[in-house]
């Protein structure tokens, strides 16, 4: 059963809430740093090869933390959108000390 949301302030609760484990949490943070720093290198040195790794780095290291600590299914699958601005305003959180990395 997929939850319905009417805006990404009532998803985001929900969005914490799946991500209480803190191996989880670095790993996506990890992998939204590897996003940030492939972006930028691949522009910088123009090898556009870079970008294929950037989903790999951004899903690829969520994944593996939902499925090997979080031992549940990432939001990705049912709500693509807010999940995606969910790995960055907690990235931002995380950043800012206001979640615990």
């Amino acid at each position: 059963m997929t939850l319905k949301f009417r805006n990404f302030q009532e998803f985001y609760p929900y969005y914490l809430g799946e991500h209480r484990n803190a191996a989880c949490r670095r790993l996506h943070f990890f992998g939204s740093f590897l996003v940030l720093l492939t972006l930028v290198l691949s522009m910088y040195t123009q090898w556009w090869w870079g970008f294929i790794l950037i989903p790999l780095f951004g899903y690829g290291f969520a994944w593996i933390g939902h499925f090997f600590f979080e031992h549940n299914r990432p939001a990705t699958f049912s709500h693509p959108f807010y999940s995606l601005l969910g790995d960055w305003v907690m990235f931002r959180d995380i950043l800012l000390g206001r979640m615990r990395f």
